[in-house]
């Protein structure tokens, strides 16, 4: 096996189980779905109709079609949209804060180790807070391609295979001078609010 294909290579059977059931017992509400369409059916059964919605950088919720749903504002109210239409700077900063609350915060992670945890590197930190504590439902949609044997293989994947890749994207997006770096990086081990954080693995290859 490849380097490359150590890191993109979707999880078996077993090692889903695996990871389902560690991160169940560590409190978090965790689910498989096969695919992208299963993926943003499991997204509507989960987040109320008309519910403000705020996302983390997320490939993975770009390539199953939830960003493009949320733009068009319908069934669900994006904050993101509203940030980004707000042209006053000093409003646009209040609203940032404001939206580490929303009661639905969806993104993804990076890695996550068939012991339980789950990593997301960052390079400023944003999305992490919501993640972390502040909102009151977290949605994480996860390729099974990011499930590894451990945290420390967790780690590598990280530093060596995902870092690489979004500094690619940033070249891309923004122009060869641009760059990111791993700024920070947290570990979600176990969750202390029943039913505040959900996990949605997806069968196919999504994001890095």
């Amino acid at each position: 096996m490849t380097t490359q294909q150590k890191w993109t290579t979707l999880a078996s059977e077993a090692s889903i189980q695996k990871t389902l059931d560690a991160t169940k017992a560590g409190g978090i509400n965790s689910m498989v779905v096969a695919n992208k369409e299963e993926a943003m059916a499991k997204l509507h059964e989960l987040i109320p109709a008309g519910s403000e919605v705020m996302t983390g950088s997320s490939t993975s919720l770009d390539e199953i079609g939830f960003n493009k749903l949320l733009a068009s504002g319908s069934p669900f109210k994006s904050v993101g949209v509203t940030i980004r239409a707000e042209n006053d700077e000093a409003k646009r900063n209040a609203l940032r804060k404001q939206a580490l609350l929303t009661d639905y915060f969806l993104g993804s992670v990076h890695a996550i180790a068939e012991t339980g945890e789950m990593l997301a590197a960052s390079r400023t930190g944003s999305q992490l807070g919501p993640y972390a504590f502040t909102s009151s439902h977290v949605i994480l949609v996860v390729s099974t391609q990011k499930i590894v044997p451990t945290l420390s293989d967790a780690l590598e994947r990280i530093r060596t295979h995902v870092y690489p890749l979004e500094d690619q994207r940033m070249k891309r997006a923004m122009g060869p001078q641009a760059s990111t770096m791993i700024g920070k990086i947290l570990i979600i081990e176990n969750e202390a609010f029943k039913g505040r954080l959900t996990l949605v693995l997806v069968k196919e290859h999504l994001g890095f």
